[in-house]
Protein backbone atom coordinates (compact mmCIF):
# COMPACT_ATOMS: atom_id res chain seq x y z
CA UNK A 1 0.00 0.00 0.00
CA UNK A 2 2.70 2.62 0.29
CA UNK A 3 3.93 2.33 -2.98
CA UNK A 4 2.52 4.58 -5.80
CA UNK A 5 2.26 4.41 -9.03
CA UNK A 6 4.37 6.93 -11.55
CA UNK A 7 1.24 8.02 -13.42
CA UNK A 8 -0.63 9.20 -9.92
CA UNK A 9 3.02 10.99 -9.24
CA UNK A 10 2.26 12.81 -12.08
CA UNK A 11 -1.06 13.92 -11.95
CA UNK A 12 -0.73 15.15 -8.08
CA UNK A 13 2.29 16.88 -9.17
CA UNK A 14 0.49 17.97 -12.15
CA UNK A 15 -2.11 19.54 -9.51
CA UNK A 16 0.10 21.38 -7.69
CA UNK A 17 2.00 22.92 -10.18
CA UNK A 18 -1.09 24.26 -12.26
CA UNK A 19 -0.53 27.70 -14.15
CA UNK A 20 -0.53 31.23 -12.03
CA UNK A 21 -2.89 32.13 -14.20
CA UNK A 22 -5.41 30.20 -13.01
CA UNK A 23 -5.48 31.14 -9.77
CA UNK A 24 -4.94 35.00 -9.65
CA UNK A 25 -6.13 38.14 -11.73
CA UNK A 26 -4.63 40.98 -13.23
CA UNK A 27 -5.59 44.34 -12.43
CA UNK A 28 -4.16 47.68 -12.87
CA UNK A 29 -2.72 49.76 -10.68
CA UNK A 30 -2.61 53.55 -9.44
CA UNK A 31 1.07 54.62 -9.80
CA UNK A 32 2.48 57.96 -7.91
CA UNK A 33 3.11 59.36 -11.12
CA UNK A 34 -1.37 59.08 -11.64
CA UNK A 35 -1.97 59.85 -8.34
CA UNK A 36 0.10 62.85 -8.96
CA UNK A 37 -1.99 63.58 -12.14
CA UNK A 38 -5.26 63.35 -10.27
CA UNK A 39 -4.26 66.00 -7.62
CA UNK A 40 -2.79 68.46 -10.77
CA UNK A 41 -6.47 68.10 -12.44
CA UNK A 42 -8.64 68.63 -9.23
CA UNK A 43 -6.38 71.66 -8.11
CA UNK A 44 -6.77 73.10 -11.37
CA UNK A 45 -10.38 72.87 -11.29
CA UNK A 46 -10.34 74.17 -7.82
CA UNK A 47 -8.87 77.24 -8.25
CA UNK A 48 -11.15 78.52 -11.36
CA UNK A 49 -14.03 77.77 -8.53
CA UNK A 50 -13.68 78.71 -4.88
CA UNK A 51 -9.97 78.20 -5.05
CA UNK A 52 -10.02 76.51 -1.69
CA UNK A 53 -9.83 72.72 -1.15
CA UNK A 54 -7.87 69.92 0.44
CA UNK A 55 -7.40 67.12 -1.97
CA UNK A 56 -6.81 63.17 -0.99
CA UNK A 57 -6.09 60.36 -3.46
CA UNK A 58 -5.44 56.56 -2.09
CA UNK A 59 -5.19 53.65 -3.67
CA UNK A 60 -7.42 50.68 -4.25
CA UNK A 61 -6.73 49.63 -0.91
CA UNK A 62 -8.08 52.66 1.21
CA UNK A 63 -3.86 53.46 1.48
CA UNK A 64 -2.83 57.37 0.66
CA UNK A 65 -1.14 58.12 -1.79
CA UNK A 66 -1.35 61.97 -2.41
CA UNK A 67 -2.16 64.86 -0.96
CA UNK A 68 -2.83 68.66 -1.33
CA UNK A 69 -4.48 71.68 0.62
CA UNK A 70 -4.87 75.13 -1.08
CA UNK A 71 -4.26 78.39 1.20
CA UNK A 72 -6.84 79.42 2.98
CA UNK A 73 -8.86 76.04 3.61
CA UNK A 74 -9.70 74.83 7.23
CA UNK A 75 -7.04 72.27 8.57
CA UNK A 76 -9.59 69.58 9.70
CA UNK A 77 -10.01 69.33 5.70
CA UNK A 78 -7.18 66.71 5.57
CA UNK A 79 -8.71 64.24 7.81
CA UNK A 80 -11.92 64.37 6.19
CA UNK A 81 -11.06 64.60 2.50
CA UNK A 82 -8.80 61.62 3.28
CA UNK A 83 -11.69 59.65 4.63
CA UNK A 84 -13.87 60.33 1.78
CA UNK A 85 -11.29 59.22 -0.68
CA UNK A 86 -11.16 55.69 1.50
CA UNK A 87 -15.10 54.92 1.77
CA UNK A 88 -15.36 55.66 -1.66
CA UNK A 89 -12.65 53.51 -2.50
CA UNK A 90 -13.10 50.48 0.41
CA UNK A 91 -17.25 50.57 -0.40
CA UNK A 92 -16.33 51.09 -4.45
CA UNK A 93 -19.22 53.96 -4.67
CA UNK A 94 -19.04 57.98 -4.41
CA UNK A 95 -19.55 58.65 -1.11
CA UNK A 96 -22.71 60.75 -2.21
CA UNK A 97 -25.04 57.43 -1.95
CA UNK A 98 -24.22 57.27 1.55
CA UNK A 99 -24.84 60.57 2.78
CA UNK A 100 -28.43 60.95 0.69
CA UNK A 101 -28.82 56.90 1.90
CA UNK A 102 -28.33 58.58 5.88
CA UNK A 103 -30.74 61.21 4.94
CA UNK A 104 -33.74 59.02 3.60
CA UNK A 105 -34.00 57.78 7.39
CA UNK A 106 -30.99 55.24 7.04
CA UNK A 107 -29.25 56.49 10.03
CA UNK A 108 -27.77 52.24 10.89
CA UNK A 109 -25.28 53.36 8.62
CA UNK A 110 -23.76 56.27 11.07
CA UNK A 111 -22.46 53.45 12.93
CA UNK A 112 -20.22 52.52 10.76
CA UNK A 113 -16.53 53.17 10.48
CA UNK A 114 -16.45 55.25 7.50
CA UNK A 115 -17.02 59.14 5.78
CA UNK A 116 -20.81 59.29 4.66
CA UNK A 117 -20.24 62.99 3.17
CA UNK A 118 -20.48 64.37 -0.67
CA UNK A 119 -16.68 64.37 -2.04
CA UNK A 120 -15.29 61.04 -3.02
CA UNK A 121 -15.05 59.28 -6.43
CA UNK A 122 -13.98 56.60 -6.71
CA UNK A 123 -10.92 56.42 -9.72
CA UNK A 124 -11.94 53.86 -12.66
CA UNK A 125 -10.24 53.28 -15.89
CA UNK A 126 -11.91 50.70 -18.19
CA UNK A 127 -14.51 49.99 -15.43
CA UNK A 128 -12.09 49.01 -12.87
CA UNK A 129 -11.80 50.93 -9.50
CA UNK A 130 -7.91 51.55 -9.33
CA UNK A 131 -8.12 54.09 -6.21
CA UNK A 132 -10.35 56.96 -5.01
CA UNK A 133 -10.19 60.89 -4.82
CA UNK A 134 -11.65 62.48 -1.87
CA UNK A 135 -12.21 66.55 -1.29
CA UNK A 136 -13.15 68.69 1.19
CA UNK A 137 -12.99 72.35 2.18
CA UNK A 138 -14.54 73.61 -1.21
CA UNK A 139 -17.68 76.15 -1.39
CA UNK A 140 -20.19 73.43 -1.09
CA UNK A 141 -20.78 70.03 -1.38
CA UNK A 142 -21.75 69.92 -4.74
CA UNK A 143 -18.18 71.65 -5.40
CA UNK A 144 -16.02 68.96 -3.32
CA UNK A 145 -17.58 66.26 -5.89
CA UNK A 146 -17.10 68.48 -8.63
CA UNK A 147 -13.14 68.87 -7.65
CA UNK A 148 -13.06 65.40 -7.31
CA UNK A 149 -14.75 64.20 -10.47
CA UNK A 150 -12.53 66.40 -12.37
CA UNK A 151 -9.58 65.17 -10.96
CA UNK A 152 -10.67 61.75 -11.62
CA UNK A 153 -10.94 62.72 -15.18
CA UNK A 154 -6.59 63.26 -14.68
CA UNK A 155 -5.65 59.57 -14.74
CA UNK A 156 -6.84 58.46 -18.02
CA UNK A 157 -3.34 57.36 -19.03
CA UNK A 158 -1.27 57.34 -15.84
CA UNK A 159 -2.28 53.48 -14.82
CA UNK A 160 0.00 50.39 -15.65
CA UNK A 161 -1.45 47.87 -17.36
CA UNK A 162 -0.37 44.10 -18.73
CA UNK A 163 -3.50 44.70 -21.59
CA UNK A 164 -1.88 43.92 -24.63
CA UNK A 165 -2.72 46.81 -27.79
CA UNK A 166 -5.62 46.72 -29.52
CA UNK A 167 -6.48 48.03 -33.32
CA UNK A 168 -9.55 50.01 -33.51
CA UNK A 169 -12.06 49.39 -36.72
CA UNK A 170 -12.29 51.92 -39.37
CA UNK A 171 -15.93 53.90 -39.23
CA UNK A 172 -17.47 54.93 -42.14
CA UNK A 173 -20.97 56.45 -42.46
CA UNK A 174 -22.29 57.38 -45.67
CA UNK A 175 -24.34 60.43 -46.42
CA UNK A 176 -27.38 59.27 -45.91
CA UNK A 177 -27.10 57.89 -42.74
CA UNK A 178 -25.50 61.38 -41.49
CA UNK A 179 -28.53 62.80 -42.98
CA UNK A 180 -31.31 61.08 -40.84
CA UNK A 181 -29.07 61.11 -38.01
CA UNK A 182 -29.49 65.03 -37.80
CA UNK A 183 -32.97 64.80 -38.61
CA UNK A 184 -33.50 64.01 -35.14
CA UNK A 185 -30.23 64.22 -33.27
CA UNK A 186 -28.56 61.31 -32.43
CA UNK A 187 -25.12 59.79 -31.93
CA UNK A 188 -22.98 58.69 -35.15
CA UNK A 189 -20.08 56.49 -33.09
CA UNK A 190 -20.40 55.65 -29.54
CA UNK A 191 -17.83 55.70 -27.02
CA UNK A 192 -17.34 51.39 -27.00
CA UNK A 193 -13.93 50.75 -26.62
CA UNK A 194 -12.87 54.25 -27.28
CA UNK A 195 -12.02 57.68 -25.82
CA UNK A 196 -14.07 59.25 -28.11
CA UNK A 197 -17.80 59.49 -29.75
CA UNK A 198 -19.25 61.56 -32.71
CA UNK A 199 -22.41 63.27 -32.08
CA UNK A 200 -24.71 64.42 -35.15
CA UNK A 201 -26.56 67.50 -32.93
CA UNK A 202 -30.07 69.34 -33.62
CA UNK A 203 -31.49 72.12 -31.40
CA UNK A 204 -34.66 73.90 -32.29
CA UNK A 205 -34.40 75.90 -29.20
CA UNK A 206 -32.07 77.44 -26.20
CA UNK A 207 -31.22 73.48 -23.67
CA UNK A 208 -29.99 73.91 -20.21
CA UNK A 209 -26.13 74.95 -19.50
CA UNK A 210 -23.84 71.77 -19.23
CA UNK A 211 -21.26 70.94 -17.89
CA UNK A 212 -19.37 67.34 -18.64
CA UNK A 213 -16.27 66.75 -16.16
CA UNK A 214 -14.41 64.17 -18.36
CA UNK A 215 -15.53 64.87 -21.67
CA UNK A 216 -13.99 67.58 -24.06
CA UNK A 217 -16.00 69.03 -26.22
CA UNK A 218 -14.93 69.69 -30.46
CA UNK A 219 -17.75 71.28 -31.82
CA UNK A 220 -18.62 71.84 -35.98
CA UNK A 221 -21.21 73.60 -36.94
CA UNK A 222 -22.88 72.51 -40.03
CA UNK A 223 -26.14 74.58 -39.95
CA UNK A 224 -27.81 77.25 -38.16
CA UNK A 225 -26.62 80.09 -35.58
CA UNK A 226 -27.00 80.56 -32.17
CA UNK A 227 -25.39 82.19 -29.00
CA UNK A 228 -22.89 80.12 -27.60
CA UNK A 229 -21.88 81.00 -24.10
CA UNK A 230 -18.90 79.53 -22.01
CA UNK A 231 -17.51 79.56 -18.73
CA UNK A 232 -19.22 81.12 -16.14
CA UNK A 233 -21.17 79.65 -13.39
CA UNK A 234 -24.00 77.29 -14.02
CA UNK A 235 -27.70 78.52 -12.34
CA UNK A 236 -28.84 75.72 -10.82
CA UNK A 237 -26.73 73.33 -11.34
CA UNK A 238 -27.07 69.62 -10.31
CA UNK A 239 -25.40 66.00 -11.03
CA UNK A 240 -27.57 64.20 -13.51
CA UNK A 241 -25.55 61.22 -13.55
CA UNK A 242 -21.60 60.33 -13.10
CA UNK A 243 -19.31 63.49 -13.87
CA UNK A 244 -22.30 65.55 -15.72
CA UNK A 245 -23.98 68.28 -14.64
CA UNK A 246 -26.98 70.07 -15.91
CA UNK A 247 -28.68 73.43 -14.99
CA UNK A 248 -31.17 76.40 -15.91
CA UNK A 249 -28.79 79.71 -17.55
CA UNK A 250 -24.93 80.41 -16.91
CA UNK A 251 -24.34 83.66 -15.29
CA UNK A 252 -21.05 85.71 -15.94
CA UNK A 253 -20.04 83.40 -19.07
CA UNK A 254 -18.71 84.98 -22.51
CA UNK A 255 -20.61 84.77 -25.53
CA UNK A 256 -19.89 83.84 -28.58
CA UNK A 257 -22.50 84.75 -31.79
CA UNK A 258 -21.80 80.96 -33.51
CA UNK A 259 -22.95 80.16 -36.98
CA UNK A 260 -22.03 77.78 -39.88
CA UNK A 261 -18.11 76.79 -40.65
CA UNK A 262 -17.66 78.00 -36.89
CA UNK A 263 -15.49 74.99 -34.69
CA UNK A 264 -15.53 75.62 -31.06
CA UNK A 265 -13.37 73.22 -29.02
CA UNK A 266 -14.85 73.46 -24.92
CA UNK A 267 -12.40 72.01 -22.36
CA UNK A 268 -14.01 69.42 -19.62
CA UNK A 269 -14.89 71.31 -16.96
CA UNK A 270 -15.91 74.25 -18.25
CA UNK A 271 -19.44 75.16 -18.52
CA UNK A 272 -21.50 75.82 -21.49
CA UNK A 273 -25.19 76.78 -23.16
CA UNK A 274 -26.70 77.17 -26.15
CA UNK A 275 -28.63 80.49 -26.16
CA UNK A 276 -31.06 82.17 -28.71
CA UNK A 277 -30.96 79.19 -31.14
CA UNK A 278 -32.14 79.96 -34.71
CA UNK A 279 -32.80 77.06 -35.96
CA UNK A 280 -32.36 73.92 -36.54
CA UNK A 281 -29.06 74.34 -35.40
CA UNK A 282 -26.96 71.23 -36.36
CA UNK A 283 -23.58 70.89 -35.40
CA UNK A 284 -21.20 67.87 -34.94
CA UNK A 285 -19.87 66.98 -31.48
CA UNK A 286 -16.53 64.79 -31.18
CA UNK A 287 -16.13 63.76 -27.47
CA UNK A 288 -12.76 63.09 -26.21
CA UNK A 289 -11.49 61.51 -22.65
Amino acid sequence: MRSISLLTVAALVGGLASPAAAQVATRKTLTIEGARNVIAAAVTYARGKAGTGVIAVVDDGGNLMALERLDGTFAAGANISIGKARTAALFKKPTRFFEELINKGRTAMTTVDFTPLIGGVPILVDGQIVGAIGVSGAASAQEDEEVAMAGAAGIETQVTSADPAHTMNVSYFPVDQVKAAFQKGSVLLDGSGRNYMVHASRREKAGQAEVHLLDTDVIYVQDGSANFVTGGTVVGGKTVEANEIRGDSITGGESRRIAKGDVIAVPNGTPHWFEDVKGPLTYYVVKVR
